[in-house]
């Protein structure tokens, strides 16, 4: 434990470094003032168009130090910068408005993404000191209104077991308009398990009692079409179908088949306001149904809802996260629901708490954050059917930030404590774009 908290407080110092925010009287900034337009105050900041951006954290910090300031061309230059990498998109303009009075100005964001683009990326890369490392590689191409990915991953953090495998996507962007999107993913993994989940695997009774409806198997398969629609501009629908092929580690077992209709509903809405304010919540319900008339060899349906509120003013923040969920019928391993890992209730070991995860999920988490500074508190219970939920808790601190590599998406590093009685031992969290 000791070792982990010098670890930890090595870290801080590393990242603390003072931040000079644009506008703070040097003379290189003075210098880029010296035009027309530097008397105007940024009343607001925003993008040109209907199109959804997301921006990492430290993107946003940077346009709530500009808003409110007067305005300083070269540090507007600097944002567009980060902006165009981060999209990484063709190119990045900026044009000026007029405000809402004489002396202000709204600032519009023009992107470019070109005909086409060729990108590389890390979108996670985590390690967890109880369960390992996880991480995603991806190499992603947009030819037109044709976007194709893959992705190499080896992740022993989401689901109740490990995965290593191969994700390939592609997705037509517009049909007829861009309203309408079509979509196609192939998966394949193999199996990697936990020796608590081979035990438990082991226990017939075990199984029964959880309603688990496979047992081990080596590797899975995964063809799954999809169409996208825009209801509305926050408001977006995906329907369609995922066929999964299980193969048992015995070679005289059969394959068998989890082919089931998904749908998602999400709405994803960003407000903007005076005073270097910004609020954003993203809430989704998702549904899987595996159906025999589908040629499924297992039948269940699973319920899905999540949603993320993130309050932001200045250097302060307040994020909300909430989680259920819920499975009828005989799911496989891949389905169930899991608390404990680097994103949920973090500080437990999800083997701890349930090996074959559960088939009732719920989940709260709050994080306050002062510049690169987080606290966190979580709460949940991951149980099966018929069986009374045990609410566990944990808290953690950690620190966080863009540097480097890591400025695509947020870098934390955290210490994160289960609280229960006996002895604690705080979990270790690294990792970027989780």
């Amino acid at each position: 434990m000791t070792r982990v908290l010098l670890l930890f407080l090595a870290a801080s110092a590393l990242f603390a470094q003072p931040i000079q925010s644009p506008g703070d009287g040097s003379s290189e900034e003075r210098s880029g003032d010296l035009n027309v337009n530097s008397r105007y105050t940024i009343e607001s900041i925003g993008f040109v168009g209907p199109g959804h951006y997301k921006l990492s954290r430290s993107v946003l910090e940077q346009m709530q130090q500009l808003i409110g300031a007067k305005l300083n061309t070269e540090a507007l230059n600097s944002l567009v910068s980060r902006v165009r990498g981060e999209l990484r998109a063709h190119d990045v303009t900026f044009r000026l408005d007029r405000g809402g009075s004489p002396e202000s100005i709204k600032v519009l964001l023009q992107v470019d993404r070109g005909k086409s683009s060729f990108d590389l990326s890390i979108p996670k890369f985590a390690y967890n000191s109880q369960q390992g490392w996880t991480a995603i590689g991806e190499a992603g191409a947009t030819i037109g209104a044709n976007a194709f990915s893959f992705s190499l991953l080896s992740d022993r953090d989401t689901l109740a077991e490990g995965i290593a495998g191969i994700k390939a996507k592609y997705e037509r962007l517009s049909l007829a308009t861009d309203r309408i999107r079509l979509g196609f993913e192939f998966d394949s993994f193999h199996e990697q398990y936990d020796r608590s989940t081979r035990l438990a695997l082991d226990d017939s009774a075990l199984v029964d009692s959880s309603s688990l409806g496979a047992g081990a198997y080596r590797s899975r398969l995964n063809f799954e079409p999809s169409a996208t629609f825009v209801l509305a501009k926050p408001l977006t629908l995906r329907v369609g179908m995922s066929f999964e092929q299980l193969e048992p580690e015995s070679s005289a077992a059969r394959s068998e088949s989890a082919n089931a209709v998904i749908n998602t509903l999400r709405y994803h809405q960003r407000w903007e306001g005076s005073g270097a304010t910004i609020q954003e919540l993203d809430a989704g319900y998702s549904l899987r149904a595996a159906t025999k008339s589908l040629g499924s060899d297992l039948g269940y349906t699973r319920h899905s809802v999540n949603a993320r509120y993130d309050y932001t003013h200045n250097r302060q923040f307040v994020e909300v996260a909430l989680a259920l969920g819920l499975i009828y019928g005989h799911a496989p391993l891949f389905e169930r629901f899991v608390l404990g890992n680097s994103s949920l209730l973090r500080g437990w070991n999800k083997y701890q708490l349930d090996p074959l995860g559960g088939n009732r999920l719920a989940y709260a988490s709050v994080t306050y954050g002062y510049h690169i500074m987080r606290v966190f508190y979580d709460t949940g219970s991951v149980w099966n059917q018929g069986n009374s939920p045990e609410l566990k808790q944990s808290v953690g601190v950690g620190i966080s930030g863009g540097l480097g590599l890591f400025q695509k998406g947020a870098f934390l590093l955290a210490v994160a404590f289960p609280l229960r009685q006996g002895r604690v031992e705080p979990v270790l969290i690294a990792g970027m774009n989780f």
